[in-house]
């Protein structure tokens, strides 16, 4: 036995087990599970890869809100913070995508516009704009489980009046 384990630990590595490696480095499907269960969000290309499939889910988890204390500071985009404005900070997705965020607890949605980054506590998916949150009916407990889903240009013009 001791020989077959010298030969081992000579030998190099057969391709699938480098590739088996690499995938578990960098926490690939079939790679680390641990990996997976701790990224909260999807990547960039996860979300272009699942708008350009033609699926519109981005992701569910807990938002937030914020309001007053921001108002007229620069977002991440450059413009003003209205905190009256339909409006949301998400970690990725491109300034200008407009989504509906759907509270689970309670069924109501509200359309908004990326225009910030954020959050920037927690596990927290999305920041809304305290008009936004008022929409949806989480001001009182300040966070929500909630779905966002990206809208196409179509669906934006059919919830906007």
């Amino acid at each position: 036995m001791a020989n077959h384990r010298t030969a081992r630990m000579g030998a190099k590595p057969s391709l699938a087990t480098l590739v088996a490696l690499a995938a578990l480095a960098l926490g690939l499907p079939g790679g680390n599970a641990l990996a997976d269960k701790q990224s909260a969000s999807p990547g960039v290309v996860d979300i272009a890869l699942a708008i350009e499939r033609g699926i519109f889910t981005v992701q569910e988890g807990v938002v937030s809100w914020y309001g007053a204390q921001f108002q007229d500071r620069k977002t991440a985009s450059g413009e003003r913070f209205d905190s009256g404005a339909f409006t949301m900070a998400h970690p990725r997705l491109p300034f200008g995508t407009m989504v509906r965020v759907t509270n689970l607890r309670n069924g109501r949605s509200v359309v908004v516009r990326v225009n910030d980054r954020g959050p920037f506590v927690g596990k927290r998916i999305a920041d809304l704009s305290q008009a936004a949150a008022s929409e949806i009916g989480m001001m009182r407990k300040g966070v929500a489980r909630a779905r966002i889903e990206v809208l196409d240009g179509e669906a934006v013009s059919a919830t906007t009046p």
